[in-house]
């Protein structure tokens, strides 16, 4: 794997600047790359039938073969190995193991599927980082109330015993949700991802129950898995006022309490946020006695997404929190029309740890969309990234040095995939996949990658 020679001079950053036992990876997740839909006993997923409901994904697709990963593993696997990486993030699809959500037995078929792709991973040197919840609920489980309903965290509790029990003697990295937020808010308040509701209370409701089946899993994995590393992923922003009038830096902390602070302060031990709360009135979720104990139980690290930062305004009367996100001018933005902000990663970091001592940070999720295209030559020279790339590692090492303990990094994606409701519209691997004829090549971005793990 040889870099382009015209990327030679952007490697401006090396691996020898970040301590030798750091986590390098890629993530990926179960429903944007696995397919196999009705393969081996696998039930319906949320997902599956968001996107068989007309007009809930851009182009009209689906993740019934995506790509093709349930087949093509080995040739993944390879791939990851070739780029140099030490670690792999995948998820667990919940319909794999317990087609219905729930049973007597899991799903022999399902489990025997990551049985062969943990022992692939370890055989090619890739250290196994599995998430648990990458949003994928099994529709049978939705159809009783999903996560608004409290029984959910108990057949979490039962999917979460099954899987463990299986993987944990190979499994030793374990993130039991993938942005809550997403699930909670896309899903249920804004309804434009699976299981595309629009209620603001229910949304709230989810959210708790997702961050109270994260701390009541976390010491039934421990119990499961013998020197086992539990953690949660956020997806959190930096977030700054438009202008730095008193209402504008009002709405700003008004939105990083909904955005940021009502995850990390009950997983840090403070509870919902007062104010938070008082916004809500009669919209906050019930908790019971016990719940909050069980969400701030103490974790072995966090993984922060992160992808760009959010200005704020003022806005009277617009939602609970009466603020609007406002697009800053002049500023680099993604295809996905996300702001470029290496530095935006950097702030985040320390805030969270200066404001919350979380212990051990992961990038778990970092990347960038971009309108990718096949040259003749058969190459993908997707110089954008590559600086992207660059110079958010850049970032990671400014964060470390300002004494955030960051032990790794994982870009997303690997692979070029289904990305929930734009379909396949949107590109944010490092390898291109032609899903026609699922055919994965390297992009100049991927082959950046390699060279600098290479050193």
């Amino acid at each position: 794997m040889t870099a382009p020679k015209s990327f030679a001079g952007m490697l401006a950053i090396h691996r020898t600047d970040f301590p030798a036992d750091f986590r390098w990876g890629c993530s990926t997740s179960s429903y944007q790359i696995e397919g196999a839909a009705h393969e081996d006993g696998r039930g319906e997923s949320i997902w599956d039938r968001f996107c068989a409901t007309p007009g809930k994904i851009r182009d009209g697709s689906n993740g019934d073969v995506a790509c093709d990963h349930y087949h093509r593993w080995p040739e993944d696997m390879e791939m990851a190995k070739g780029l140099g990486v030490n670690a792999y993030r995948f998820s667990i699809a919940w319909p794999r193991i317990f087609p219905q959500g729930v049973g007597a037995q899991p799903n022999a078929q399902g489990l025997d599927f990551y049985s062969r792709l943990v022992d692939g991973m370890l055989e090619r040197g890739l250290q196994p980082w599995a998430t648990l919840y990458h949003w994928d609920l099994p529709q049978a489980l939705q159809d009783q109330g999903g996560w608004v309903k409290r029984d959910t965290v108990d057949a979490y509790l039962a999917y979460t015993d099954a899987v463990t029990r299986h993987l944990g003697d190979r499994v030793k990295h374990w993130i039991t949700h993938n942005e809550p937020f997403c699930s909670a808010f896309l899903g249920h308040h804004e309804g434009n991802h699976a299981p595309g509701i629009r209620d603001h209370a229910a949304a709230l409701q989810v959210c708790h129950h997702l961050l109270l089946s994260h701390g009541r899993a976390f010491p039934l994995i421990k119990r499961n898995v013998a020197d086992a590393k539990v953690g949660i992923t956020l997806s959190l922003h930096p977030i700054s006022p438009a202008t730095q009038s008193a209402a504008d830096v009002a709405a700003a902390v008004r939105h990083d309490g909904t955005r940021n602070r009502w995850f990390l302060d009950p997983l840090y031990g403070r509870g919902y946020p007062a104010d938070v709360l008082q916004m809500l009135g009669k919209l906050a979720p019930t908790v019971q006695d016990g719940d909050l104990a069980a969400i701030a139980t103490p974790a072995d690290f966090l993984g922060v997404n992160y992808y760009f930062p959010e200005t704020v305004a003022d806005a009277p009367g617009q939602g609970v929190t009466q603020s609007r996100i406002v697009e800053s001018h002049d500023v680099e933005r993604t295809a996905f029309g996300w702001e470029v902000s290496p530095q935006g990663m950097t702030t985040l970091l320390d805030r969270v740890h200066r404001d919350y001592a979380p212990g051990d940070i992961y990038l778990t999720e970092n990347g960038s969309t971009w309108d990718d295209q096949m040259l003749p030559d058969g190459t993908v020279n997707d110089a954008q990234r590559v600086s992207y790339l660059a110079r958010h590692l850049g970032a990671a090492k400014q964060a470390m040095a300002l004494g955030v303990p960051l032990k790794g990094y994982f870009y997303w994606s690997l692979l070029d995939n289904f990305e929930w409701a734009e379909g396949y519209i949107r590109r944010f691997g490092l390898a291109w996949v032609d899903y026609a004829t699922q055919k994965r090549t390297l992009k100049a971005s991927g082959h950046w990658y390699a060279n600098f793990l290479k050193g």
